[in-house]
C-alpha cells in the first residue's frame, strides 16, 4: 500500500478566508471534497506522483524550484495545524504556481522521458518502481505528465493556489 496524490486548485482564499491551513480544513475537512469542487479543478495522478516528480527532477523527494514544485514542493499544512484532516496537505501558492507552470510548459514530456529507467527508480526507492514496465512511461506518465502541465497552466492564468493532497491507497 502507498500514496495517492490528488492535486486542487483554489483561489488564493475562499470564503474570505486567506489562511491555507483554514482553507485546508474548510475544503478537506469532509471526505467528499472531491465531489463539492468543481471536476476541472480536481486533479488525481494516483500512486504515479513520486514517479514523475523523479522524471521531473531526477530525484525522488527533492529538485531545484520551479520543477520541484510541481509535485513535492509547498508547505507542508499538516505541520501548521492541519494534522485533524487525517490526511497530507501541502499548500502551493500562486506566486509559485505561476513558475512551476511556465517550466511545464517549456518543458515537454520528451525532455525529461530520458531519466525513465526503472533500476534506477527502484534504487532511489520511488514509490511503485518495481511495478513499471517499458510502457509505463508512454501510457502512463507522459499522460500524465500533460494533464499535470493543463493543470498547472490554468491555475496560474485564473491566479490560483495547488493544494496537493496525499492518501493512503
Amino acid at each position: 500500500m502507498g500514496l495517492a496524490m490528488s492535486y486542487l486548485r483554489v483561489p488564493p482564499t475562499m470564503e474570505g478566508e486567506p489562511d491555507p491551513s483554514r482553507v485546508a480544513r474548510l475544503v478537506f475537512g469532509t471526505p467528499d471534497w472531491r465531489r463539492r469542487q468543481p471536476g476541472e479543478h480536481v486533479l488525481d495522478l494516483g500512486g504515479h506522483w513520486q514517479a514523475l516528480h523523479y522524471l521531473i527532477t531526477g530525484d525522488p523527494w527533492d529538485g531545484r524550484q520551479p520543477e520541484a514544485d510541481v509535485v513535492c514542493g509547498g508547505r507542508l499544512l499538516t505541520e501548521d495545524g492541519a494534522a485533524e484532516l487525517g490526511l497530507d496537505v501541502i499548500y502551493l501558492a500562486p506566486e509559485r504556481v505561476r513558475p512551476a507552470a511556465e517550466h511545464l510548459a517549456s518543458t515537454p514530456f520528451g525532455a525529461i522521458a530520458g531519466r525513465y529507467d526503472p533500476s534506477a527508480m527502484a534504487m532511489a526507492e520511488v514509490q511503485d518502481s518495481s511495478s513499471l514496465t517499458d510502457k509505463t512511461r508512454d501510457r502512463v506518465l507522459k499522460p500524465a505528465y500533460e494533464d499535470l502541465a493543463r493543470f498547472y497552466a490554468k491555475a496560474a492564468a485564473d491566479g490560483q493556489a495547488v493544494f496537493k493532497v496525499m492518501t493512503s491507497s
